[in-house]
């Protein structure tokens, strides 16, 4: 016999939504998961017909529930379940997001680049630093004869 009501961190789970159910039920409390503009929480019944918004950040998702299921879903039964009724422009504004992560990093901030590890990594090799203290200790001393 079918349900016809489900919990909605249970139901955000088995249509994939969230990768776990704990951190449906953290969104929901955390007031990223809304029905008619209202915060729900994660012991919220649903039904089919019923419309969630769910707030990922970058971007807001809609979902229209078609069916409902306990168990989770494999990725190709989840649109026999649920109607994905999220803008366009949402997508658009996850890819620009997506493309601008990388342009708009200022120097210092995050993960060092390919070339920064190099640089890091040979100035912490002991050959490197030797050279520089050697070097250093060959060089003549500040008498008026070697400035000239």
């Amino acid at each position: 016999m079918a349900k016809s009501e489900e919990r909605i961190d249970k139901w955000l789970w088995a249509m994939r939504v969230f990768k776990t159910r704990t951190i449906a039920t953290d969104a929901c409390k955390k007031g990223r998961v809304e029905m008619g503009g209202t915060s729900v929480k994660p012991s919220r019944t649903i039904k089919p017909g019923d419309i969630i918004d769910v707030r990922k950040p970058p971007i807001t998702y809609t979902f229209r529930v078609t069916g409902l299921s306990e168990n989770r879903l494999g990725a190709k039964l989840v649109p026999d379940y649920l109607e994905n009724l999220t803008p366009q422009s949402q997508y658009d504004l996850l890819e620009m997001t997506r493309i601008s992560g990388f342009v708009d990093r200022r120097k210092g901030l995050g993960r060092p680049t390919k070339r920064d590890g190099r640089e890091i990594s040979r100035f912490k090799e002991e050959t490197y630093a030797d050279s520089f203290f050697l070097d250093w200790e060959d060089a003549d001393d500040d008498t008026p004869e070697s400035i000239e």
